[in-house]
């Protein structure tokens, strides 16, 4: 009965076999940083791990009270690639963070046999040489741009495609060849999906690119708010679909205004219970199944949209609901 006691010391004790690394990271002293002369430049010296910042959340709005949690993956996130389209523009969605999908970029084109002619981690692009493919006349380069997702540890990739003139010109706008720029997404992005179960990550994309998301839940001094940074177009027909997904029921919507008019049914199908639910009535339904609500779209500035909650009047509702309902559609919206 006694001998394990001194065999659990000689193998998990400080000076054992497998010692215990925790209580010295928590014991450890905190360096000074590196003092580097004046003269010399210090952006050498950057941290393999930086913290992120902490983005703004939603507040208690009741002392003790806990929010219904956020969650982890939406039901509309659970392909690992998708292509999207809006007012003629695609792009691929792709459920990796940035960092981990450039060098994944890199390697479709590694592995097509098409050279990279430059490359701009920061601006997340990648642009590669002048080709001719067979059934073309004119060579063509395409530019590959990763993107920060809507949700955070997602990426967005998008392709544009140029036809070479007579002379080398900037990258337009717009793709000469659409039918080309649609092929080519195609193509890389069923083989993202092929390779998502094995993928790296780029440091130095990873350090550029945020993986922090275009979406956040924060209190404002009257309302709990989702801070949306997209254009209103796209905000608005995310926003269609993300309410569509997490469990409402849109009746009527006047998007001039930025207004959906919705009610919330709650999960329809068993499987579509969270773990939480016991913390809103467990099997006896969702408390604000059959409530109907306005869901507000207003614009911040060109770029950025505010989501709020209100009621069928359009009056203020009470602050733990609207976190509730919020933190749902937050995690559908993409």
């Amino acid at each position: 009965m006694l001998l394990p006691l001194p065999a659990c010391s000689w193998l998990f004790g400080e000076e054992g076999l497998f010692p215990d690394n925790a209580g010295r990271y928590q014991t450890a002293p905190e360096l000074a940083p590196i003092d580097v002369p004046p003269h010399l430049s210090t952006d050498a010296i950057q941290p393999d791990y930086p913290v992120p910042p902490i983005a703004k959340s939603a507040q208690l709005a009741t002392q003790f009270e806990t929010p219904r949690p956020t969650p982890l993956t939406a039901k509309n996130q659970a392909d690992a690639v998708r292509i999207q389209s809006l007012s003629g523009e695609r792009w691929a969605l792709v459920n990796v963070a940035p960092g981990q999908l450039w060098p994944q970029v890199r390697g479709f084109l590694t592995t097509s046999g098409i050279g990279v002619a430059a490359v701009d981690a920061e601006a997340g692009l990648i642009d590669t040489q002048w080709f001719k493919l067979e059934d073309r006349e004119l060579s063509s380069r395409f530019r590959f741009r990763v993107d920060t997702g809507v949700q955070r540890n997602t990426s967005e990739l998008h392709v544009l495609q140029q036809n070479r003139g007579v002379e080398d010109v900037e990258w337009p706008r717009d793709s000469d060849d659409r039918d080309l720029e649609r092929k080519m997404l195609q193509d890389v992005a069923q083989y993202l999906a092929n390779s998502a179960e094995t993928v790296p990550i780029s440091m130095m994309a990873d350090r550029s690119m945020s993986d922090s998301g275009r979406i956040t839940l924060e209190d404002g001094d009257q309302e709990t708010r989702i801070r949306l940074a997209l254009p209103f177009d796209r905000a608005w027909a995310s926003l269609v679909k993300g309410t569509e997904q997490a469990d409402f029921v849109i009746e009527d919507r006047n998007r001039s205004e930025g207004i959906l008019y919705a009610t919330f049914v709650g999960p329809q199908q068993e499987e579509d219970s969270g773990w939480f639910d016991w913390l809103w009535g467990g099997e006896d339904g969702h408390p604000l199944a059959g409530h109907r609500y306005q869901i507000h779209l207003d614009a911040e500035n060109d770029d950025t949209m505010l989501i709020t909650l209100r009621g069928v009047k359009g009056e203020v509702i009470e602050r733990r609901e609207q976190q509730a309902l919020l933190t749902i559609l937050r995690g559908n919206i993409t």
